[in-house]
């Protein structure tokens, strides 16, 4: 008799309304998104309260759920309005919030009771003891510190029933489960308090003085970053140690990603469930995560603390690049005719591949172009602008189009670290 799985969770980021449409049309399960205020992303799209409703009409009427990141540290004063906000939150139908602070949690529970606290990640919770004393204080979800092992994960399993959460793919913070003064002190922005300048990854020199009072740079920049996160190769792993949550970084990020991404992790999760004993992994989610890559990538603390092979430093590997171009607004099968907006610069003669839910994707090359008042162009320069093209396969929409600008070549992924497709 086979074991039953319990399905995780795909949560995906949504910086804005389209994002949120998007993540939930390409397969994630649940989003999180930010408010005006009390969260980490100040410079995210961000969400009115009218936004907020139309989200959860939208995701709730797909099955999918609307959580709100509210995980500033606050300092005296940042509380004021926080019990107003929270209220509105449950009035909208936010499914959950995700806080670290205590003050705000506590607020949250007696303002808005009933509304779903999750514990945000910058609180640090790494082990069972911590997850047990959070479920006394009424929370649900723990979205555990990006430093935990997936070892320590499978003892935090064995010694709680909370929910897990755990990020698999995306940003890592160089600073401890994100809290950092780097930015306070060089651009007096605090990233605790959602203005982070992410001065980790500007680019740096060491110099030497010559005795002459003269400084002289030596050697390649360096930043103090690190790659990126992924675990398209251990979503097996990740199921079996009882994580509940795939969290997916990128509240900035664009719908290019955020697609692709959600559309890799629902694949992978939907093959494996479907059958754990016959799951083979697929080289073409390999493939796809690298064209939304922009760093090389890695596992992270998953399998031990990383090393310097984990750090963005020296001269980067080049990494294949493909930019957005257009989204699918209408296909007429009878023409093969696809309407698109335009987002970025595209040209007749130009190979260009389709990709749309459920993983699906076809290339091909721009035979002809008309703009929306049906003269033939050749080009499609402004921005958003409707241009209609002939497809070779049927699309449909809220299909996104991308350009391919550099070669690909086949990448093997390594726990750790793993490396960019070499040119």
């Amino acid at each position: 008799m086979r074991n039953i799985i319990k399905k995780p969770e795909v949560l995906a980021p949504a910086g804005n309304l389209e994002k949120l449409e998007i993540a939930v049309r390409y397969g994630a399960d649940a989003v999180y998104i930010g408010g005006q205020a009390y969260g980490l992303r100040s410079r995210a799209g961000n969400f009115t309260y009218v936004e907020m409703k139309e989200g959860v009409r939208f995701a709730h009427a797909r099955g999918a759920k609307v959580y709100v990141a509210a995980n500033m540290v606050g300092h005296e004063g940042d509380d004021e309005g926080a019990g107003d906000f929270f209220r509105t939150l449950k009035e909208i139908g936010i499914d959950a919030v995700i806080i670290s602070d205590p003050g705000f949690i506590t607020i949250c529970m007696e303002e808005a009771p009933g509304l779903a606290v999750h514990l945000s990640t910058q609180a640090s919770a790494t082990n069972y003891k911590a997850l047990q004393f959070w479920e006394q204080e009424g929370v649900e979800r723990v979205v555990l510190a990006r430093e935990v092992s997936l070892e320590e994960i499978r003892e935090i399993r064995k010694n709680t029933g909370m929910e897990i959460e755990a990020f698999v793919q995306g940003a890592m913070c160089i600073s401890y489960s994100g809290r950092c003064v780097l930015s306070n002190h060089m651009a007096n922005r605090d990233a605790n308090r959602g203005g982070c300048a992410q001065s980790c990854r500007w680019k740096y020199d060491l110099f030497e003085n010559d005795g002459a009072g003269i400084l002289t740079a030596g050697g390649e920049p360096f930043s103090m970053s690190a790659v990126d996160l992924t675990m398209i190769h251990h979503v097996p792993e990740l199921i079996e140690a009882g994580v509940g949550s795939f969290k997916i970084e990128g509240r900035m990020k664009s719908i290019h990603y955020v697609s692709t991404v959600a559309n890799v992790y629902r694949a992978i999760v939907d093959a494996y469930c479907e059958d754990p004993g016959h799951f083979v992994f697929d080289p073409a989610w390999e493939e796809e995560i690298w064209k939304v890559a922009q760093r090389e990538l890695a596992t992270g603390f998953y399998f031990g603390e990383p090393d310097a092979r984990q750090q963005l430093f020296g001269r980067p590997r080049k990494i294949p690049k493909y930019t957005f171009a257009a989204r699918v607004l209408d296909y007429d099968p009878a023409t093969k005719i696809a309407t698109l907006e335009q987002r970025n610069h595209f040209a007749a003669g130009e190979e260009v591949e389709f990709y749309g839910p459920g993983f699906s994707r076809f290339t091909q090359t721009i035979r002809k172009l008309w703009d929306e008042d049906g003269k033939c162009i050749e080009r499609a320069p402004n921005a958003l602008m409707t241009v209609k093209t002939i497809t070779d396969h049927p699309v449909k929409p809220y299909d996104l189009m991308r350009i391919r600008k550099m070669p690909v070549s086949t990448a093997r992924f390594s726990n750790f670290p793993v490396q960019a497709p070499s040119e």
